[in-house]
């Protein structure tokens, strides 16, 4: 129960950030704000601390929901210093805002996921909008990609899955069924292919679906700071998401075919004697 809810006042905080960090938020966003957070801190502490696993992957199999944790509250964290900057220039807030221009720069090539972001844009946005999505985007790309570097690192130096404790696969992918049809390690090393191929194109994709979307609409403007914070978050954290998936279930068909393997040699050793 203490694990539970130190991970629900964990993501309530990560929920709040934006609203504490930037500067003028009204009444109604901050009650609205506190709602959201509640809920989801009610889900959170209801999945965590209930016997059987109903939706969360990989619940008793640390450190990948940390890490994913991690990477997201980094995300919002640094786009709300950025974001603030404007109305509230302190030395951490500039500090922010002048490395992620730079990612954003960087990362503004042709063809670029940044580049790409900027057509969520609307045709009359301003050359400030512009700046301001672009510096996120190269921002929250940038810390997915160097988290999903870190994610890939622990789990080498771990021997994640199963080097220290056993993986019970029923926990931790509650949503898979082992016996749906097929060899369990086909259908997980499947899974992993299409994870990281999507996780690979979405930001890529989201882009193009918004342009195509909003043909006879209006474009996103991400002009609310909010808006602007959680939409590039999102964009960037979504598609790393899907990649440390694809690459957990590449783990965990390994180890189920090196336990088989294992199991069979002795078998094998018998039958030739």
């Amino acid at each position: 129960m203490a694990g539970a809810l130190l991970r629900a006042l964990l993501v309530m905080m990560l929920v709040v950030t934006p609203s504490v960090i930037l500067p003028g938020i009204g009444a109604d966003t901050k009650q609205m704000v506190a709602l959201v957070a509640l809920f989801g801190g009610a889900l959170t502490f209801a999945e965590y601390n209930a016997t059987y696993p109903s939706l969360v992957e990989f619940r008793d199999a640390p450190p990948f929901n940390r890490i994913r944790f991690l990477m997201l509250f980094l995300i919002v964290f640094a786009l709300s210093a950025i974001v603030a900057a404007k109305d509230d220039p302190t030395p951490m807030n500039r500090l922010f805002e002048a490395v992620g221009m730079l990612l954003g720069e960087a990362m503004d090539f042709p063809y670029s996921p940044v580049r790409l972001a900027e057509l969520m844009m609307a045709d009359g946005a301003s050359a400030a909008q512009m700046l301001a999505v672009r510096t996120a985007a190269g921002t929250a790309y940038i810390l997915s990609l160097f988290t999903l570097a870190i994610f890939v690192l622990v789990l080498k130096l771990k021997g994640w899955p199963a080097r220290h404790h056993a993986f019970n696969v029923w926990v931790n992918l509650p949503t898979f069924e082992p016996t749906g049809g097929g060899d369990v390690i086909d259908r997980l090393e499947r899974d992993a292919r299409a994870n990281l191929s999507l996780g690979f194109l979405l930001p890529f994709l989201i882009p193009a679906v918004v342009s195509l979307a909003s043909v006879g609409f209006e474009p996103l403007t991400l002009t609310s700071p909010q808006t602007l914070i959680w939409t590039m978050a999102a964009w960037a954290f979504l598609p790393a998401s899907l990649l440390m998936r694809g690459v957990a279930m590449g783990r965990i068909a390994a180890m189920i075919r090196s336990k088989r393997a294992a199991k069979a040699a002795p078998a094998s050793r018998l039958a030739t004697a």
